[in-house]
């Protein structure tokens, strides 16, 4: 699997611009198909982004720090897999901080910033077809980036962030399965609901169970992360 990454034109804060990129990119990634984890390839990655080698040098340093991938001896950097049980815990955590950001965002947000969540509502039947699907993990990780973002918290921002790239991955595939879709669309109605009607403990509560939903899901039907 190769990494996709678009030429950086700009040559201001340029070691930032990379990383960013990267990550960016590595969120992108589906991480957990395939027999292998993606591989990140610093030539070829230098030659993408239109830079000399050493900033991508750096920020596949960087990202090694942050522990998203790691550097295999005489094979290469790849993109680090997480085992189910560290997803889990992964999961616990980010149910943890989703959920205080909802109970912030009651108190916090706007009407219109609350208001904006009705956006990520997917439309129509959601059931097996590629394309829909596709369309709507996509808004789903947005849904729940924007719960974060409406605590207006940058701890809460920060810490999330170090999660998400793994969140991202697991909601991507496990999206996929049953009728996980169709439940998530009523779950996200309700959360929006409690946000709106400004019911702290209501709206909570709802996001930490939605997330816990996700975690009883991985742990009973999850296979490929064993």
């Amino acid at each position: 699997m190769s990494i996709a990454v678009k030429p950086i034109r700009s040559v201001s804060s340029l070691k930032d611009k990379v990383y960013r990129r990267l990550r960016d990119a590595v969120a992108d990634m589906d991480i957990y198909s395939g027999d292998e984890p993606p591989r990140l390839d610093e030539r070829k990655l230098a030659e993408s982004l239109g830079v000399s080698r050493t900033p991508v040098r750096e920020a596949i340093s960087r990202l090694e720090q942050a522990g998203l991938v790691m550097n295999i001896p005489r094979r290469g950097t790849f993109v680090v897999r997480k085992t189910k049980d560290e997803i889990l815990e992964i999961i616990y955590a980010w149910a943890s901080i989703e959920s205080m950001a909802a109970r912030l965002a009651t108190l916090r947000a706007t009407d219109q910033e609350v208001a904006g969540l009705h956006d990520f509502l997917g439309q129509g039947d959601i059931k097996t077809d590629r394309a829909p699907i596709d369309e709507y993990s996509r808004t789903n990780i947005r849904f729940h980036q924007a719960i974060v973002s409406l605590a207006h918290s940058p701890l809460l921002t920060d810490l999330a962030d170090s999660l998400f790239i793994h969140m991202r991955a697991i909601r991507s595939r496990t999206i996929q399965d049953d009728d996980r879709a169709q439940r998530s669309i009523i779950d996200h109605a309700r959360i929006i609901e409690a946000l709106v009607q400004r019911r702290t403990e209501t709206a909570e509560t709802l996001v930490r169970e939605h997330a816990l939903h996700l975690a009883d899901h991985v742990a009973k039907n999850v296979s490929y992360l064993d």
